[in-house]
């Protein structure tokens, strides 16, 4: 396969998964873009990978993790609008989130590593091993931080679901 196969293939999803990770689509679409430039110096080396779309998830993941790093690029992000979350809430049909601000909201309280982790558990359906090659780490460090990640969203949405 050659590597413009290869990147227009995984293009939407990894915009996709960038989106999620970082709560901006077009800082998405920066960090993929850096990524696939990051890919195609290293094509051979890729395509030899066993799993290459995985190994594109990681450094889509370091990428972003670089890009939170550099202070040049860093947003400030306003305050989250309280009163809107007292009006009652449009039904999902599908059963997901609908509010993908208040979503973003919620990873950006989490630490980078958990926020990866369980965007690529729940929204890659990635299992422990994958994510831990994803973040170059341990399975069991993979579990805790989706551990301690999910705890501090569930006291999260508690305390927004008391002061309300």
């Amino acid at each position: 396969m050659q590597f413009e196969e290869f990147a227009r293939e995984q293009l939407p999803g990894l915009v996709r998964f960038a989106a999620v990770l970082t709560g901006d689509r077009e800082l998405a679409q920066d960090v993929v873009q850096d990524a696939l430039v990051r890919a195609h110096r290293a094509w051979r080396q890729l395509a030899a990978a066993d799993r290459p779309e995985l190994y594109m998830r990681k450094i889509v993941v370091n990428g972003y993790l670089g890009w939170r790093r550099r202070w040049y690029q860093r947003s400030v992000r306003p305050a989250p609008d309280v009163l809107r979350f007292r009006e009652p809430a449009e039904p999902d049909p599908a059963g997901r989130i609908a509010d993908a601000d208040q979503l973003s909201g919620l990873l950006a309280g989490l630490t980078r590593a958990q926020q990866a982790s369980i965007v690529l558990r729940f929204y890659e359906d990635r299992d422990d091993d994958e994510i831990a090659a994803v973040l170059g780490c341990a399975p069991g460090t993979v579990r805790s931080h989706i551990s301690r990640g999910l705890s501090s969203l569930r006291v999260r949405l508690t305390e927004g679901k008391e002061s309300v």
